[in-house]
């Protein structure tokens, strides 16, 4: 193996720690990378930041390994790239996905332009694997399918792709966990981090809070046009969703939201067989290896796991492809990422845009009021 001068982004996680441990023993020239991404001026009302416990296990890592560690700081263009972005889609009535660009962005984004180019690769400890195939770089899935990570990579350009390596990719959690205590990392028994990044432990909802406030609306019944209760504010629900919503006699489920009038239409029939959520159109699709010339047949993800739908795609008008599933989808949710893969393969993603009546009928097609624009 060809000995390299490799960057690698760790987190105070197992998973990067594990990662920077094998590509030492590999004998390649390596130097950890931990990006400041912590909004600390921000989110202080938050609590305590969490980069500093991170920032201490990373520092006890590369002690133990003799690697030498750089701190960049990205929170500028963290809350430019990242943040903001957040902001809008939730204020717009949809649902983020901030990783997806913080790993196109930021991670395998701006983080190049920030490092010496006599770095050949940049390494990370996610659940993904790469190889090349006819002069392109293939992205496929890791054989941990629970831990797979192809879903929040599945932006990254061919150019990006060529840079990257994912030295625990081949390996189950528990594989890691035993390489963990092998080496006897200072981090072997960390639990995973969940959530977005950035907001480390803390809710996403005292995020939004934070920034959009609260204004009290109405929950109505979409069948009857019954209003049910007062809410706080449209943008602190998603589509699907069953908890918090405080009201006796339910289930109760949001099944769509008017942003204009603040207004959260709530269903007890959100499950009803013969309301159809198998078909919706994504815009703005990205194909990691030029766009499939000869099938329309794909598998899809409509979220990090590992549940994928058998599924067709019909391109239309304006660059938008219509996705039908060959299953039932009780969450999606427009803004995030339909991902396609053909077998293992990670092909391309794209941003779903829906509808959904207020009557509670599945509408696939255009923009709500207040949702997704063009």
């Amino acid at each position: 193996m060809k000995k390299m001068k490799i960057a690698v982004l760790v987190s105070g996680g197992v998973d990067s720690s594990v990662a920077l441990q094998l590509l030492k023993n590999q004998g390649h020239d390596v130097t950890a990378f931990y990006l400041k991404i912590w909004l600390e001026d921000e989110l202080s009302y938050l609590g305590d930041c969490p980069w500093e416990e991170d920032l201490s296990y990373v520092k006890q890592v590369c002690e133990q390994l003799d690697v030498p560690l750089e701190i960049v700081s990205l929170q500028k263009e963290y809350k430019d790239e990242v943040v903001a972005y957040t902001i809008a889609e939730v204020k717009a009535g949809r649902t983020p996905n901030p990783d997806i660009l913080c790993n196109q962005r930021i991670k395998f984004g701006l983080f190049l332009d920030k490092i010496d180019p006599s770095f050949e690769k940049v390494a990370s400890g996610h659940y993904a694997q790469v190889r090349e195939k006819d002069g392109k770089v293939e992205l496929f899935q890791s054989p941990d399918l629970i831990k797979d990570q192809t879903y929040f990579l599945s932006h990254l350009s061919q150019n990006q792709l060529k840079r990257v390596m994912f030295p625990i990719g081949h390996l189950q959690k528990t594989e890691l966990r035993e390489l963990a205590h092998q080496f006897n990392l200072p981090n072997k028994d960390r639990k995973d981090s969940q959530g977005i990044c950035f907001l480390g432990k803390f809710k996403f909802s005292d995020f939004i809070k934070h920034h959009l406030g609260t204004q009290q609306g109405l929950m109505i019944e979409s069948e009857t046009g019954k209003i049910m209760g007062n809410h706080d504010g449209f943008w602190f629900y998603t589509i699907g969703q069953r908890q918090g919503l405080g009201l006796g006699g339910g289930p109760w489920y949001v099944v769509a939201k008017d942003c204009d009038k603040n207004i959260i239409y709530i269903s007890r029939n959100y499950y009803d067989a013969e309301k159809q959520r198998n078909s919706f159109f994504v815009e703005k699709i990205h194909w990691l290896s030029g766009v499939p010339s000869e099938t329309t047949n794909f598998l899809v993800k409509l979220r990090h796991g590992p549940q994928r739908y058998s599924c067709t795609i019909e391109y239309g008008e304006n660059d938008k492809v219509l996705v039908i599933i060959f299953g039932q989808d009780q969450g999606i949710a427009a803004g995030q990422y339909a991902v396609f893969y053909d077998g293992d393969v990670c092909v391309g993603s794209g941003i779903i845009l829906l509808r959904q009546g207020y009557e509670g009928q599945w509408v696939p097609g255009t923009e709500q009021s207040g949702g997704l624009g063009g």
